[in-house]
């Protein structure tokens, strides 16, 4: 019977292939469209479901989940940061992915964008809430995500989404779209004032726009060092608490003006952003401020 045998496996092949033969390119363009993955894996999930749409989606759903699954463990370092302000509100997300070969494809910047206006549309809170949000088909935006890594065979996850909301907001995204930034002002100001405040928060990284907010944690953690550092040096051996005290506070000036937006020295100049603000409009200043980067 081995004969038999291998006459059925040639039928079955035959078979396979006038399968794929019966899938035309219209309807792979079709799929490709609704879901925006692969020609390739459109076609291979169009047989596999026999030209039913909503099965060929279903698969391709599937295979997004199975990519996630087995490359949980790898880094997604690249991606595309996208903004967006609507009246006084100014969104930043970005949608990481492995490689920069991806990370460049226009789609996924179409797809970064197309998150983000939902986003926008939910008017949501945070990552988590964006997360669960759905789309106008019905779809979580953790699904696209999950579809998204399905379509390239690559990690696909949404690694930062932030809003701000202010009198006058303003969005500065660096030309290699790995990090940005979006920042709100108290009343109108110059675009020229816009537009170096926020290069200045995406090329500085502040961890906080003046001394009043920023981390309590942070300012204690900062003292203790300072501290730390005057009772190691010998020359300190006799000196009072209350003078080293004095002398670590010293210290965490330094630390306020290198790390707090409005203390910081604009880039290639010698007044700090608040001068450079207030040169401009003496009421104007800064009010909230999100910024991302992806760590290489």
């Amino acid at each position: 019977m081995p004969g038999r045998g291998r006459v059925l496996a040639n039928e079955r092949k035959i078979f396979k292939t006038l399968k794929t033969m019966e899938i035309k390119a219209a309807d792979v363009m079709k799929l490709r469209k609704m879901t925006g993955a692969g020609m390739m894996d459109c076609k291979k999930a169009l047989v596999e479901a026999e030209g039913d749409y909503d099965r060929a989606q279903d698969i391709i759903r599937e295979k997004g989940k199975l990519v996630v699954s087995k490359r949980a463990d790898r880094s997604a370092s690249e991606g595309v940061v996208v903004t967006k302000i609507v009246g006084d509100k100014a969104y930043i997300l970005c949608l990481a992915c492995e490689t920069d070969f991806v990370a460049q494809n226009v789609e996924f910047g179409a797809s970064a964008n197309a998150i983000l206006d939902i986003a926008v549309s939910a008017d949501a809170a945070d990552r988590d809430a964006l997360l669960a949000v759905k789309n106008a088909e019905g779809r979580t935006v953790e699904e696209l995500v999950t579809e998204k890594s399905g379509q390239t065979g690559e990690k696909v996850e949404l690694a930062y989404y932030a809003r701000i909301e202010a009198p006058f907001c303003h969005a500065y995204v660096h030309f290699n779209k790995k990090l940005g930034t979006v920042i709100g002002f108290n009343k109108p100001v110059s675009e020229e004032v816009a537009h170096t405040v926020a290069m200045q928060a995406t090329a500085m990284a502040p961890i906080s726009i003046d001394v009043d907010d920023c981390p309590a944690e942070t300012v204690a953690h900062e003292k203790a060092i300072a501290l730390e550092q005057m009772k190691q040096d010998p020359k300190n051996a006799n000196k009072p608490e209350a003078i080293l005290e004095k002398i670590a506070e010293g210290k965490l000036r330094k630390f306020f003006e290198e790390n707090t937006l409005l203390n910081q020295i604009v880039v290639g100049e010698k007044e700090t952003i608040r001068e450079f603000i207030q040169k401009a409009d003496k009421e104007a200043t800064v009010v909230a401020y999100k910024r991302f980067a992806l760590e290489a």
